[in-house]
């Protein structure tokens, strides 16, 4: 029954937003997870660092 629930419930279980690519540069880094987490974006350390020093 359970396995059933699981199967109609939980059909997309994707996960290719937790891929830790930055969108904004396209290099694969482990603070786009983080980034995520905290701001909603998926940007890097460096690219979110660069979009506060020069936010355009």
């Amino acid at each position: 029954m359970i396995k059933e629930l699981k199967k109609k419930y939980f059909k997309n279980n994707d996960q290719g937003d937790l891929d830790n690519i930055c969108e904004e540069c396209k290099k694969k880094n482990e603070t786009v997870k983080q980034n995520l987490i905290l701001t909603g974006f998926k940007i890097c350390e460096s690219c979110r660092t660069s979009k506060i020093v020069f936010p355009i």
